[in-house]
């Protein structure tokens, strides 16, 4: 839970490199707060998804600058989000960049997160 809030205190930082494990934990736990919401909305009974889009209002910009970190850290431009929006295959080759290990040496965005954790 530690990582979600680390996330959440760098609300709309969008410089820096974040480290695998600190964006898929982000995710992680954003995806459970994410279906539990929608259970709760479902149990009120509630015509739209109030809760759900509430959270999702709130968490876009820590979501969006935990992704551009992370690009940072493989040394790609925060802009590869946008390539998402090809459709078919656009998700996957993000998928593919998310999923790569980081630079170990320093970049034009940063040193290595990892060293500094450690």
């Amino acid at each position: 839970m530690g990582w979600y809030f680390a996330v959440l205190q760098k609300y709309a930082v969008f410089s820096g490199r974040a480290r695998r494990k600190e964006f898929w934990m982000f995710m992680l736990f954003d995806i459970i707060i994410f279906i539990a919401l929608i259970v709760i909305d479902g149990v009120l009974g509630l015509a739209t998804p109030f809760l759900v889009s509430l959270y999702a209002l709130a968490t876009f910009l820590p979501w969006l600058g935990v992704m551009v970190r992370r690009l940072h850290d493989i040394d790609k431009s925060g802009w590869w989000i946008l390539v998402g929006f090809i459709p078919a295959i656009g998700g996957l080759i993000l998928l593919l960049f998310l999923v790569r290990e980081g630079k170990s040496e320093g970049n034009r965005f940063g040193d290595d997160p990892k060293l500094a954790a450690a």
